[in-house]
């Protein structure tokens, strides 16, 4: 038999109504009824009900997370920040994969589990702003990603030009100009690797400069495989830069690993950024220096906007939709700081 708010107030010596008052937090118990309360549940090893609680605010106490790859290593360390950001307001997240395929999305997106959760957070990449629009009511719903929408959802998403600046400015201040953008993408302008592209444009018009559209490559997807490939075809075409803009960290360690084979140094031949700062960057023989979104912040915001949605649905409060762009920063490692003897 589990232990119950009832042997809690009778170790305490307090109403069961005292102990629910301290087990959900409510201000109005003095400090030492709510220590000697405390200390009895420490002693008894008390758990919350956490099922019974959500249930009885009508909630399950779960939420989805889908994102589009569990293998991307961006896309699993914010999987994990969302769950501890989440286990804050206790809530469970369910996590699904959906391939970044617009079918996947829309399931996921218009109905699948909403008998069972209380809220979703989508990080889409094939949904089209009228799918969002065509929507059916259902739990509320949080995007997260670097796609731009202007729907009718709570979006969370860093400034893609900005930061995409703020590296290419790195690599131009290093007075490098043969400045190569790896990742590039023939889909809807609203893409993010169009708002990287963007960035890295206007980096060189704000130095006075012309930015060489031959260096721009595209790539069939974001992994390592599709970096060390387009890193292969501008060396093939005799078009060698001196420095490379990837789209993300996993394109620029693909890019990092070509260059080496071909017998070129980094970063003393060509320098290279990445974007995305996941671990994997951290570590290899010559570390990335990397455009760094606060994952921590976003999950938070994510978790906080979807917990803020489910308590106005309840109470019929109406709520705009927002766009929060949560901090980046650009960390120097040594894929562009020439080490010295």
């Amino acid at each position: 038999m589990g232990v119950s708010l009832k042997d809690v107030a009778l170790r305490a010596g307090v109403s069961v109504k005292t102990v629910s008052n301290v087990v959900n937090d409510y201000p109005h118990v003095t400090p030492q009824t709510r220590d000697r309360v405390q200390r009895a549940i420490d002693e008894l090893g008390y758990r919350p009900n956490l099922t019974a609680r959500h249930l009885r605010k009508g909630r399950t106490g779960l939420i989805t997370l889908a994102i589009p790859e569990l293998g991307n290593p961006y896309f699993a360390e914010v999987a994990g920040a969302v769950i501890d950001a989440a286990a804050r307001h206790d809530l469970t997240v369910l996590l699904d994969h959906t391939a970044g395929l617009r079918e996947k999305e829309l399931v996921v997106s218009q109905g699948f589990r909403s008998h069972v959760i209380d809220g979703l957070i989508l990080s889409p990449i094939g949904l089209e702003r009228s799918d969002l629009l065509e929507r059916p009511e259902g739990p509320p719903m949080v995007l997260l990603g670097e796609r731009e929408y202007e729907g009718p959802y709570d979006h969370i998403m860093i400034d893609n030009v900005g930061a995409a600046r703020i590296a290419v400015r790195h690599l131009l201040d290093l007075g490098r100009r043969r400045v190569a953008f790896l990742g590039a993408r023939h889909e809807s302008v609203r893409q993010p690797a169009h708002l990287r592209l963007r960035g890295w444009r206007e980096a060189f018009t704000a130095a006075g400069l012309v930015p060489d559209e031959s260096l721009v490559v595209a790539t069939q997807g974001y992994d390592r495989s599709d970096g060390a490939a387009a890193m292969a075809d501008l060396l093939d075409r005799d078009q060698r830069p001196d420095a490379v803009f990837a789209y993300n960290d996993l394109i620029a360690l693909g890019a990092m690993r070509t260059l080496v084979e071909r017998g070129l140094r980094v970063p003393e031949d060509v320098a290279v950024v990445g974007f995305d700062d996941i671990e994997e960057g951290r570590y290899g023989a010559v570390s990335l220096s990397t455009v760094a979104p606060d994952k921590g912040d976003i999950a938070r915001l994510a978790v906080d906007c979807l917990v803020e949605r489910i308590a106005a649905r309840g109470t019929g409060t109406p709520l705009g939709p927002r766009l929060i762009q949560p901090g980046y920063r650009l960390i120097v490692r040594e894929s562009t700081a020439i080490r010295r003897a």
